[in-house]
């Protein structure tokens, strides 16, 4: 199984054909965010799932009681870069809230069945992300 980098690398240099599915029926993008503090370009592996034309992604830092930093950057600068598969695209983040997020936080549940351990495990709400193209 890959994680962060050695997932990032192997990802970035098969267009996906190595990391996409991360798991048996579990995907993975590649966001691309600018550094909240740095300014610096930042890559990360998540988790998604395509709801119509967005991809949605949890913010659940493996249950930990903070936010994970590609979150808090891209809260800072919205709009990133993804690659799904050999796609890549620039999107605006956004987090959801209320009816919204109940609605999408079942269809993650369903994608990665480990959040819901997660979301026990903090006290903070795990934050459910809708990446939109632009």
């Amino acid at each position: 199984m890959l994680f962060q980098e050695e997932h990032i690398r192997a990802y970035e240099e098969t267009d996906g054909t190595t990391g996409h599915e991360w798991l048996d029926g579990v995907y993975t993008l590649v966001l691309t965010t600018t550094g909240r503090k740095s300014g610096e370009e930042r890559k990360f592996a998540v988790i998604y799932r395509k709801v119509g034309d967005d991809y949605v992604v949890v913010a659940s830092r493996g249950g930990m009681d903070t936010h994970p930093n590609w979150y808090l950057n891209l809260l800072a600068h919205p709009e990133i870069r993804i690659q799904v598969g050999p796609d890549k695209r620039t999107v605006r983040a956004r987090t959801t809230e209320g009816e919204e997020r109940e609605q999408l936080w079942p269809l993650m549940v369903e994608a990665f069945p480990t959040y819901a351990e997660y979301q026990q495990q903090t006290d903070r709400t795990l934050p459910v992300v809708v990446l939109q193209p632009i």
